[in-house]
């Protein structure tokens, strides 16, 4: 699993520690692809009507596969080897 989630936060994709509605998922996603998460968590409502049942496969997965964002501190030095 730590590959996964080490292939995912090198793409970009975590999920923020500031802005989570539920998970963070949605304004992960926003953030990879720069738009606002509002818009994205509108897009993702939009989706649901029109594909009913999809995001409620993919949400919990994304969830499990997507790392929290790191702490700011945690960032600031590299880790050890």
């Amino acid at each position: 699993m730590n590959t996964v989630h080490d292939n995912m936060s090198r793409r970009g994709l975590t999920r923020p520690r500031q802005g989570r509605m539920i998970a963070g998922v949605v304004a992960g996603l926003a953030n990879r692809f720069g738009i606002d998460p509002w818009l994205a968590r509108v897009l993702f409502v939009v989706i649901l009507l029109a594909i009913p049942g999809s995001q409620i496969l993919i949400y919990p997965i994304l969830w499990i596969l997507m790392p929290s964002e790191k702490p700011a501190y945690a960032t600031a030095y590299p880790p050890a080897v």
